[in-house]
């Protein structure tokens, strides 16, 4: 369980390091991504976004459980 723990926060103590350079990648508004903009509103709501990351994520886990 610690090495869980560990690797969990240096992956996320990397994420917040390279977050300037991640927000530039086109990740984050891909086809399929809800935005709403108002006069003083925006409502944004990532379910594409949300479903490659998680189809990722499970890939990288199956491939290090095997």
């Amino acid at each position: 369980m610690s090495r869980i723990l560990i690797f969990a926060g240096v992956l996320l103590l990397l994420l917040g390091l390279l977050w300037p350079w991640l927000t530039r990648l086109p990740l984050f508004h891909l086809p399929g991504d809800i935005v709403v903009e108002r006069d003083n509103f925006r409502f944004y709501f990532p379910i594409t976004t949300s479903i490659v990351i998680s189809i990722v994520l499970s890939l990288i886990f199956w491939l290090l459980r095997r």
